[in-house]
């Protein structure tokens, strides 16, 4: 089963600090580039961009490495 999120969802993943938490700010269905990085995605399997709780950094995740929190 594919994990699907939409805008404004709040999820959490694993980074080499620990746990992060944040907010889906887009939803990639095309590959794109971030800073000279090509980053794979499809309608099929989607990228999420995402902007931390904590700081202003964006992190860029497929849904298989995101996981929902409550509200």
């Amino acid at each position: 089963m594919t994990r699907s999120f939409k805008v404004g969802d709040h999820v959490s993943w694993n980074s080499e600090a620990g746990r992060v938490s944040g907010t889906v700010t887009r939803v990639h269905t095309r590959d794109f580039d971030v800073n000279g990085y090509t980053h794979h995605a499809s309608v099929d399997a989607p990228q999420y961009e995402i902007k931390s709780s904590k700081t202003d950094h964006v992190a860029f995740h497929k849904g298989s490495a995101l996981t929902k929190l409550r509200s």
